[in-house]
């Protein structure tokens, strides 16, 4: 069967304008934006200017009958699109992009800071996003006003992703019952982060690793970094034998994580500047994996902020960006994160930098980066 086209994905976006005012149908506007954003377009004017420029390479695809909207136009439509069902279209042609199940997904937060709107008591964007660390692609996002909604922005998230096979990491915020159950429920494993925010359980965690018995302790590695006059020893211990965590007595801040099959410890030893620096952080996990796996499972999580959250600042200047009404800051991350997917996909070894200007100056290039996974119509 052939896949399905990439627009058809998002045909399912109903033009928020009403009919007999469309002028410029929604697929034009959809395509032009994101063409203009893969090439380092990055606000409306831009956007505009850049589809008066490229105007016979979009009649490639569609037919434009009627020209170009102006840029106030471009901003009205992005900004009353339903993000929700935007959302659930991205998922679901993102999941034809994946070639095969990611092995670990790893969910975290960002904020656009410049998307507030003081004189309106509106905060900044918060988008919490789900990344595969294998294939290095956004699976899907969702928005909350503030860091401390992640609890229930997460849920959310993972109900819409096809999580089956999967190990999921979460720092610390997301070591609640409720999200491990959802991950379990979806046929994944956790490895949640384990902090302050559950107590007790941190503090038992954290006196068994103070003096851990050798017969309960599975496996150990020891991975060594030096770079740039930095010397980092990270050790990496796992435990499978978490019984002694449970009782039948009722307390506060039990431990209550539906199978419940590990704990871990990643103890890091810094030396710079002739100065030493230790610190332990403890982890929750379903599975019982090996130290091995258990430090590429970590070492995976964070690559989200170096894969996405940076590439988000320094490529697209996300937080620059000062779209502030409507859904439009909720809809141009999506819109960006279609762009990161598939920038990532060529071979090349160019930078995501380079990508984005040899798709503004060789329009064969752009042409191949949005007719990847299928037909674009």
């Amino acid at each position: 069967m052939a896949s399905r086209s990439m627009l058809d994905h998002f045909s399912a976006l109903k033009d928020p304008r009403q009919s007999w005012r469309v002028v410029y149908p929604l697929p034009e506007i959809l395509l032009l934006v994101l063409c203009a954003t893969l090439s380092g377009m990055e606000d409306f004017v831009e956007i505009r200017l850049w589809g008066d420029l490229r105007l016979e390479f979009l009649r490639r695809f569609l037919p434009y009958e009627r020209g170009l909207p102006a840029h106030d136009t471009l901003n009205d439509v992005i900004n009353a699109l339903p993000p929700d069902l935007f959302k659930e279209c991205f998922t679901r042609w993102v999941a034809q992009l994946c070639e095969e199940t990611p092995d670990v997904i790893a969910i975290d937060g960002k904020t656009s800071r410049r998307s507030h709107d003081r004189a309106k008591g509106r905060a900044p964007l918060h988008l919490v996003s789900a990344w595969a660390a294998r294939q290095r692609l956004v699976l899907g996002q969702e928005a909350t006003e503030t860091k401390s909604n992640e609890i229930t922005a997460i849920p959310l998230l993972l109900e819409r992703l096809e999580l089956a096979g999967a190990l999921v990491t979460i720092d610390a915020m997301g070591a609640q019952t409720a999200i491990a159950e959802t991950i379990r429920a979806k046929g994944a494993d956790y490895l949640l982060a384990l902090k302050g925010n559950r107590p007790t359980t941190h503090a038992d965690v954290e006196r068994f690793f103070a003096d851990p018995p050798a017969e309960m302790i599975a496996d150990t590695l020891e991975t060594i970094d030096n770079d740039h006059g930095r010397l980092e020893l990270r050790r990496h211990t796992v435990c499978h034998d978490v019984g002694w965590l449970f009782s039948d007595r009722r307390y506060p801040d039990e431990p209550r994580f539906p199978g419940l099959a590990m704990i871990g410890m990643i103890e890091t030893i810094v030396e710079r500047d002739g100065r030493t620096q230790r610190d332990r952080r403890y982890y929750l996990c379903s599975t019982t994996l090996d130290a091995k796996t258990f430090a590429r499972a970590v070492r995976a999580h964070w690559g989200i902020e170096n894969g996405l959250h940076w590439v988000l600042d320094v490529v697209f200047h996300d937080d620059l960006a000062r779209l502030r009404s409507g859904s439009g800051p909720q809809n141009m991350a999506i819109v960006r994160h279609i762009a990161i997917n598939l920038l990532r996909k060529p071979t090349d070894k160019h930078s995501l930098k380079v990508r984005r200007k040899r798709a503004n100056l060789d329009q064969d290039y752009l042409e191949t980066l949005i007719r990847q996974g299928g037909p674009l119509t």
